[in-house]
């Protein structure tokens, strides 16, 4: 009993940054809809943190302002969103484009949010790791292969790499250790084929990394911006890369992580340092400004599909209609992260 009262203590630190964490991305994200919505002159009845049962409320004019006691979601609640609606202000009599700006305004504030967090980061690491060879280890396999000092890495598998977290990630998803790089060299574009990497083990199974040491670059407004740019572009391809692997089965859904999951390693990177705990804070908003404009019926992409319809089309898809798959997608999410968190609970409790 005392072990699990002193557990139960440790995990309070953990749980209070990982609802300031939530809770910020989430005001962020509702905050694009809530703003765009006023400017478009349409009718926001609630803004709310949070699902379930209220908490907290605030009155203020035409909008209630909540604090709902799930920090899992939020919601910005506009007249005649997702119901019928006779008010002059309601969202379906919006102009299409205006609506097309409110639904997407929240992903897009989120991934802005990622950027600026990632500039941050940038700033705090002190230099800028480039692609540019350095060096290489001693009898490093990748020299061996054609790869020389002063190239620079532009694409793993015909994937162009962003940043030099790129190419771990690409040569980890390499089936046998190997790839094909595409790389400057002289002003010149490169094609090795085939390079190999000097391998290690890991949990008892053979690993490839790579064998060489990279430039580091000095810090300059511009360099920054550019560098935290390219973090942004490398992590919602990671997001689109994930879900693909996931839908294609190459990552089984068991691995599928969920609030609970989410928190935990929020707690484990927070005790590594501030840096670190920035890193995650911009991979789960980037991530949550590229899975909602996916386009799956519930998300803002889903919407975003029915009002680019609307506007080729010149006329709304019947609004029972949009009701009806909205209602289903959102079921469907609800089931999905009931899942991710039964999977976390098994491998916590495992």
């Amino acid at each position: 009993m005392g072990q699990f009262l002193q557990g139960a203590i440790s995990f309070v630190p953990t749980l209070l940054i990982a609802i300031v964490v939530f809770g910020a991305l989430i005001f962020i994200h509702e905050l694009g809809h809530f703003l765009t919505a006023k400017w478009s002159g349409i009718k926001v009845n609630e803004f709310s943190i949070g699902m379930g049962p209220k908490l907290w409320g605030w009155q203020k004019g035409e909008t209630l302002y909540a604090l709902r006691l799930l920090p899992i979601g939020g919601y910005v609640s506009m007249e005649g969103e997702d119901e019928e609606s006779d008010e002059p202000r309601a969202f379906q009599r919006a102009a299409v484009w205006k609506r097309i700006i409110v639904t997407a305004a929240g992903a897009v504030m989120n991934l802005v949010l990622g950027f600026i967090v990632l500039v941050i980061v940038v700033c705090l690491q002190g230099q800028i790791v480039s692609r540019t060879i350095y060096g290489f280890q001693e009898n490093a396999a990748s020299q061996q292969c054609g790869l020389q000092q002063g190239d620079t890495i532009v694409a793993v598998n015909g994937r162009r790499c962003y940043i030099a977290n790129d190419i771990s990630y690409e040569l980890a998803r390499s089936a046998n250790g190997t790839a094909d790089l595409t790389v400057e060299r002289d002003g010149e574009t490169v094609q090795l084929e085939d390079v190999r990497f000097n391998s290690y083990t890991l949990n008892g199974q053979q690993q490839s990394g790579l064998d060489f040491i990279v430039y580091g670059l000095p810090l300059s407004p511009v360099a920054v911006l550019k560098e935290a740019a390219a973090w942004t572009m490398s992590y919602a391809r990671l997001v689109v890369l994930s879900f693909a692997d996931l839908v294609t089965g190459r990552i089984p859904v068991t691995d599928l992580s969920g609030p609970v999951g989410i928190v935990q390693t929020i707690g484990q990177v927070s005790t590594l340092g501030l840096e670190s705990l920035f890193l995650l804070v911009a991979l789960i908003t980037v991530n949550l400004g590229v899975f909602n404009l996916l386009p799956v019926p519930a998300l803002d992409g889903g919407r975003l599909v029915f009002l680019i319809l609307e506007a080729i089309r010149r006329k709304p898809v019947p609004q029972k209609f949009e009701i009806a798959v909205n209602a289903a997608g959102f079921m469907l999410l609800i089931g999905l992260m009931l899942f991710a968190t039964f999977n976390d609970i098994t491998r916590l409790i495992a």
